[in-house]
């Protein structure tokens, strides 16, 4: 059996199972988190999503152990590691910004834990080289940092965070300073490594379309408190709050008014999906793929704007109370309603999340 295949197999057959149970993290005045609840499952790769001050990087570097909360636990396959310090915890963590040694070779940088645990020279650097040609830069052993790409920098620090066998992986944005082509490659890379090995990865990203993209499910954050944690479909599909629905992809809010458990919304009356908050005066929140928009010269909205997305043209339409609403449509079809044309926006029969009205 060689080096890789045994970090394969002992990855996988070790994936560990993360627990944060009430966890709350107080910076002065500032709450951090408040009373995180939260599960990883093993071999699973779990995405922390949301806007900066959420709390998501909190709750990493506890796992880590580079911070501990004043109340709560995390536990590793039932075991309470929150007071264990960070070198005696068994897990392997890429930050943004690559963090190598610059004068240090890509191989030794992969190979410096490996060193730093007295294994024996051949062995690491056997070891190293394996991890290199894993991701992709076996030609690149002698390179040192500043003679890399970002792209390589991050796989070399990938390597190194493999190389110790973690039975989990902590990648803290590890994307974000890499343009956008180099980050689409890479994440795939990084996608398909962690199943290709069954490591159990908790990936902080303020980037919707990374989380979605990448993880088996996605926990959305604010304010220090998980909102919604679901496999993506789920999340966009049926956002459990109005946060989430708002964060996770575009979303536009049209007036409307509550009956029940039904909301009138532009003529129509549509149930209500999920839990209706309290008063009459509500918005619907729609996707804008749910959006239907058609020429119309009695209609009483018109077309202000339209982006060219590909096979899709998303128009932004002005309603006659001055509301906009966002439409996806075929390119083929929207290529006829240019700005300011009239138009009929209409609605799918299906039920719609609403949320408190907004003041406008």
């Amino acid at each position: 059996m060689t080096v890789l295949e045994t970090t394969a197999t002992d990855t996988t057959d070790t994936a560990a199972t993360v627990e944060f149970r009430g966890l709350r993290r107080e910076f002065g005045t500032t709450v951090a988190l408040d009373g995180l609840d939260l599960t990883v499952r093993p071999g699973e790769l779990l995405a922390l999503l949301g806007p900066s001050g959420c709390g998501k990087t909190t709750a990493l570097r506890m796992l880590a152990g580079f911070e501990h909360p004043d109340a709560g636990e995390v536990l590793v396959d039932g075991e309470d590691v929150t007071r264990v310090p960070a070198h005696r915890r068994d897990a392997g963590m890429v930050f943004q910004s690559y963090s190598l040694f610059p004068h240090l070779s890509a191989l030794d940088n992969v190979a410096f834990g490996l060193r730093m645990r007295k294994v024996r020279t051949a062995e690491r650097r056997s070891r190293a080289g394996e991890l290199l040609d894993l991701v992709g830069l076996a030609d690149k052993g002698d390179r040192y940092p500043h003679q890399l790409s970002g792209g390589q920098q991050q796989r070399v620090a990938l390597a190194r965070a493999l190389a110790l066998r973690p039975r989990v992986l902590l990648l803290d944005e590890p994307l974000s300073a890499l343009d956008a082509k180099v980050r689409l490659t890479l994440r795939e890379e990084i996608r398909r490594l962690q199943q290709e090995l069954g490591i159990t990865t908790l990936f902080v990203t303020h980037d919707q379309e990374e989380a979605l993209s990448m993880a088996d499910r996605v926990a959305v954050m604010h304010a220090g408190r998980l909102e919604q944690c679901a496999a993506p479909v789920e999340l966009y599909g049926r956002p459990a709050t109005a946060f989430v629905a708002e964060f996770v992809g575009t979303m536009s809010r049209i007036p409307g008014r509550l009956d029940g458990t039904t909301v009138e919304v532009l003529g129509r009356r549509l149930p209500v999906d999920g839990t209706a908050p309290a008063g009459d005066e509500v918005d619907v929140l729609l996707r804008p793929e749910a959006v239907g928009v058609r020429p119309d010269d009695a209609g009483d909205a018109r077309v202000v704007a339209s982006a060219f997305l590909g096979a899709a043209t998303r128009l932004t339409v002005r309603l006659a109370d001055g509301t906009e609403v966002k439409a996806d449509l075929p390119t083929h079809e929207a290529a006829t309603l240019g700005a300011g044309t009239a138009v009929t926006v209409s609605l799918p029969e299906r039920p719609v999340l609403v949320a408190p009205r907004t003041t406008r």
